[in-house]
């Protein structure tokens, strides 16, 4: 049935919709957003003024608790998710309808920023841009999908959609394991024919993501055989652990750099005689007259399919096992975000939405390069569902840090297009 339903669904919106631009319904909709335009920008404000850093279990639970009554106060279902089992404050469900597409709806209530951060407060600084922790990532995100939400429950259009809303506790910064911490969403996204993401991706209002990279780590341990420096390259010696480090790092570079999507980092890298590492801190003890004994290189890594995560991992096992002599190495790969690949339901379900844009003159919208948009929650979503889009969040520059600036213009602009963008998947019932 899930499958059929996507179907018609797919068709549907890959022909677009008969719906005359800015008919009547479409009109009240907007109406409706523009009169609750005051409420939103309140919510904005209180939740911005909250801290939420991830690790702030009081403040993203005071955050969560804000939505959770909020969401209550329109009919909706919720519930929230204690994060105890993996070490996070948890996450907000909310559940409208059973009759129609399933469309989930994502956000997130943590920031980067922490309790004790200088950085804390909602700013006005003119009459289009406003300051404040998160704002763009991604609390202006979460007052869009419930103002977009509230609109259209007023006018009595979400009888023929059915609403799941996921808000993680934890996006920028996961629980561990991540069964457990994304479990919310992925159940979630089972249930669902379609996400929606509302991450500011890009900034730039005239793009949505259709694709995400993935995002996760590695690990490289080298070990070398120790001696006075005058034995090195000698049959018994061999390379040591730093000569050995660099020939691997370079043939990453030399194999791998360059291939598509991909990319990867070695963000750190600590070697000598001992060495200490731990929570991105390092200490190392050597001597330039002695063979390192041991190196130790974090990075990250990045693709756009599971395909080309998985051969970059198989490439770089296999250069890693071809030792230089007196040498070990092993590399490991830690379980991260999953890429978002791009797909045919996710371009149909992109056309959609720039179609309502240019129908509310607004002008289209085209997919963001992936290069320029990084790991999300919809990437948990994408193997599940068979349509999905992000970025239709809060606009906005300097995201992750205290120049983080919201572009007010986009706020009601992109409750429009998510409030009629629902209506209208509400219309292939």
């Amino acid at each position: 049935m899930k499958t059929l339903r996507f179907f018609t669904l797919f068709i549907t919106c890959c022909f677009s919709f008969s719906t005359p631009a800015q008919d009547a319904t479409e009109q009240q909709i907007v109406a409706q957003i523009n009169a609750d335009l005051p409420q939103a920008l309140s919510e904005l404000e209180l939740t911005v003024n909250i801290n939420s850093g991830t690790l702030n279990f009081e403040g993203v639970k005071k955050v969560g608790h804000f939505f959770q009554q909020k969401f209550d106060e329109i009919g909706f279902k919720t519930q929230w998710v204690d994060g105890s089992e993996f070490k996070r404050a948890g996450h907000l469900v909310a559940s409208y309808g059973d009759t129609g597409p399933k469309i989930l709806m994502i956000g997130h209530l943590d920031t980067v920023f922490a309790k004790d951060d200088a950085f804390q407060t909602f700013q006005k600084i003119d009459d289009n841009h406003i300051a404040g922790p998160g704002i763009t990532d991604m609390k202006g995100g979460d007052v869009i999908i419930l103002s977009a939400l509230r609109a259209l429950k007023k006018l009595n259009l979400l009888d023929n959609v059915s609403i799941k809303v996921v808000m993680t506790g934890d996006e920028e910064r996961s629980g561990r394991p991540l069964s457990q911490s994304k479990k919310a969403l992925i159940d979630a996204a089972k249930w669902a024919d379609i996400a929606l993401g509302f991450e500011d991706a890009d900034g730039d209002i005239k793009t949505a993501v259709v694709a995400r990279r993935s995002s996760s780590g590695w690990k490289l341990n080298v070990t070398g055989k120790p001696s006075h420096s005058s034995q090195i390259f000698t049959d018994d010696i061999g390379y040591g652990a730093i000569f050995e480090t660099a020939r691997i790092l370079n043939a990453f570079r030399e194999q791998l750099a360059g291939k598509d999507n991909l990319t990867f980092n070695p963000g750190m890298i600590i070697g000598g005689t001992d060495i200490n590492y731990e929570n991105a801190t390092g200490t190392a003890y050597g001597k330039s007259n002695v063979v390192a004994k041991t190196a130790r290189v974090s990075g990250g890594i990045r693709a756009l399919s599971v395909e080309e995560l998985e051969h970059a991992k198989q490439m770089m096992q296999k250069i890693v096992a071809e030792n230089l002599p007196h040498t070990s190495a092993a590399i490991t790969f830690a379980e991260g975000y999953p890429p978002m690949a791009p797909s045919d339901g996710n371009y149909a379900l992109l056309k959609m939405y720039s179609d309502v844009s240019e129908s509310l003159g607004y002008g289209p919208v085209t997919a963001v390069n992936p290069r320029n948009a990084g790991a999300a929650d919809i990437s948990f979503t994408a193997k599940h569902v068979k349509m999905g889009i992000d970025g239709l969040g809060l606009m906005g520059t300097g995201g992750h840090t205290k120049e983080e600036v919201a572009d007010m213009r986009s706020f009601s602009q992109n409750m429009h297009k998510a409030a009629v963008l629902i209506y209208r998947l509400s219309l292939a019932n």
